[in-house]
């Protein structure tokens, strides 16, 4: 990749598919995930690039509901390894959560190099491939196929990226899912209990901000938080602030 002038206006955008580029080089990233970025980019460009206080409000009630989980798991895929690596075992760290990679383009060659990433940013423990896997009951995807000692067996799963079909399939076997998602229109964004609508690139590292802040609080405290956060609210806030955003730009 050539280097990026520090002025260049969309600097960031293309360091971050460089990173993306580089991540399918190694095997990490598929193509689907390229063209997944995409789409996630041209919502990313209608919301300014930057965190929203709609989003602020569910890193909140997100760093809350991985403080009060008893088995929180944090899923991987190609995208988020590439990305986020480091900010992953970070936050993995501060709320003692389980990283797991699931993949709907599973290959052995793929679940390696995701692993390989992410023990080079300094996990301990990477989850997802075992002899002991599970299965979660109606979703048919190469995302059926879990670690028993993670995903199946948590009470709290943090979905990274756009997930829908098992976003769905894990709530209806009793999990709290967070989802990080530039689309409030999707199904993984609608089926969540809580949705970040941000980069997840922005996302991950407020969250273990929000993480931080949070630990010292009472519990009392974080059920209080959560019982505050609506995650229809939410998705309704980011849905007015395209259509704000639109008719802003349209006056220009």
């Amino acid at each position: 990749m050539h280097d990026i002038p520090a002025n260049h206006p969309r600097k960031v955008s293309l360091e971050t598919r460089g990173q993306l580029v580089k991540g399918f080089e190694q095997g990490i990233v598929c193509i689907p995930g390229l063209i997944a970025h995409g789409r996630g980019e041209a919502f990313d460009y209608i919301f300014g690039e930057k965190t929203n206080h709609f989003a602020q409000k569910a890193i909140e009630a997100s760093a809350s509901l991985l403080l009060l989980a008893k088995k929180p798991v944090i899923s991987v895929n190609g995208n988020v390894a590439a990305l986020c690596p480091g900010e992953v075992v970070q936050l993995a760290s501060l709320c003692g959560a389980e990283i797991e990679v699931n993949l709907f383009y599973r290959t052995p060659e793929r679940m390696e190099a995701i692993k390989k990433a992410l023990f080079a940013a300094g996990a301990r423990r990477v989850l997802g491939g075992e002899e002991d896997e599970a299965i979660i009951p109606e979703l048919f995807s190469e995302r059926r196929r879990v670690s028993r000692e993670g995903i199946y067996s948590a009470d709290v799963v943090l979905v990274p990226l756009e997930d829908g079909d098992r976003t769905t399939a894990l709530k209806k076997i009793g999990k709290k899912v967070i989802a990080i998602d530039l689309n409030p229109l999707s199904v993984t964004a609608k089926a969540a209990d809580i949705t970040i609508v941000d980069n997840v690139i922005r996302a991950l590292p407020a969250l273990c901000t929000a993480v931080n802040q949070l630990k010292p609080k009472e519990k009392h405290t974080l059920e209080q938080i959560l019982a505050g956060y609506n995650n229809n609210m939410v998705l309704g806030e980011a849905l007015e602030a395209i259509s704000l955003r639109m008719k802003e730009l349209a006056r220009r």
